[in-house]
């Protein structure tokens, strides 16, 4: 049975919005893409066979989590931070 992993990396900056510094001000983890796969290696190799450019990148840390639920977004919690200022 296939699963369903995500790949992430903490490696890189960016910046808040509206932010005019030239010095990235937020440490984040970075989407990298999501993939299937019959475990989670599996689903890395399956990441990489379609999304080649990757191993171009300066990325290294690459962090695999799987995801129980098929529709992430519908399962997911958002929060706002203006509603807590």
């Amino acid at each position: 049975m296939m699963k369903n992993y995500i790949f992430i990396t903490n490696e890189g900056f960016t910046f808040q919005p509206e932010n005019e510094e030239s010095i990235p001000d937020i440490e984040n983890s970075q989407i990298i893409g999501y993939a299937k796969g019959i475990d989670k290696n599996d689903a890395f190799n399956n990441l990489l066979q379609g999304n080649k450019y990757l191993l171009e990148t300066k990325f290294n840390k690459i962090i695999c989590l799987e995801l129980k639920h098929l529709n992430i977004f519908k399962k997911a919690s958002y929060y706002y931070l203006e509603d807590f200022r």
